[in-house]
């Protein structure tokens, strides 16, 4: 378990760095700054300890080459992959958008978009969505489960990734005014983002949603070899999410209104079962082509 050990060490010091360095960081920043935000500032930091702390674990760990990292595929062959996974992502998503739809359990916020409006909104779904993919991918499954596979097996680092995954988006978000930053905010934000753990059975649909989620993408790279699909996956996913919260919201009215987390207003039970389904159609479609496993 030393890689697992190495990559939630990796999250708590980035969490650390919010507690610490936070405050220093935001004596040191703010004044060049025309509108400063302590959170923004203090997440910088995290991220930044992150990073470097990333890389020079997969430097110790022998794994500071595109192969280890997921991205053993040519340059063109990888992009192919992503995309091919994009829209296979978003097609999935399609059946658990209208049961939504359909049993009124989320409704339409906003004046209709026009066609312009659309793209506009498609676009950045897409771009967010492949963002966040190749960051979360990279670290999660192109790295972490890699380095677990090395040493406890494909099932098990699937598991633990995946545990680590959904946790993390638990994470919350801390916002603060200038006027009141002081030397214990980046403590209290600490606090603050930890917070939901507290309650757990408050998000626990979500929760295990997402552990669902990261278990296919898990798959996939056991099957593959490669976090392409992952990232594809993963964006096409996200945008639609995107979409959705960006044109709708969850019907608190609705007697179905239980299936969707109170989290986000996407995620939950109902989402969960159609998680499953997806799996099926995920295995049936990547144990079909040539695997490429983790060496």
């Amino acid at each position: 378990m030393r890689a697992f050990a190495i990559f939630t060490g990796l999250i708590a010091l980035g969490l650390a760095g919010i507690a610490i360095l936070g405050y220093p960081a935001w004596l040191l920043m703010s004044p060049w700054l025309d509108n400063p935000k302590f959170h923004r500032i203090a997440s910088r930091v995290g991220m930044l300890l992150l990073t470097i702390g990333f890389i020079v674990a997969v430097r110790r760990l022998k794994m500071a080459d595109r192969q280890s990292l997921g991205f053993g595929l040519p340059p063109r062959e990888f992009l192919a992959e992503v995309f091919k996974a994009l829209v296979f992502g978003i097609v999935l998503m399609m059946p658990a958008l209208f049961t939504m739809l359909l049993l009124d359990m989320r409704e339409l916020v906003g004046e209709p978009l026009d066609a312009l409006q659309w793209v506009r909104l498609a676009v950045g779904a897409i771009l967010t969505g492949l963002t966040v993919a190749l960051i979360e991918e990279t670290f999660l499954r192109g790295a972490m489960q890699f380095a677990i596979t090395r040493e406890s097996g494909a099932r098990v680092a699937i598991v633990l990734t995946s545990l680590v995954y959904a946790a993390t988006h638990f994470i919350g978000r801390y916002r603060v005014k200038a006027a009141d930053v002081n030397a214990g905010t980046g403590i209290d934000m600490l606090a603050y983002a930890l917070s939901d753990f507290a309650r757990p059975l408050h998000f626990i649909d979500a929760f295990l949603c997402l552990v669902a989620v990261g278990v296919l993408l898990g798959m996939a790279r056991a099957y593959t070899g490669n976090i392409a699909a992952c990232i594809g996956l993963h964006a096409g996913w996200v945008a639609v999410i995107y979409v959705v919260n960006e044109t709708s919201k969850r019907e608190a009215g609705s007697p179905l209104s239980w299936m969707l987390s109170d989290v986000n207003g996407f995620l939950g039970w109902m989402v969960l079962g159609w998680t499953l389904v997806i799996g099926v159609a995920l295995a049936l479609w990547y144990r079909q082509r040539p695997q490429r496993t983790i060496p």
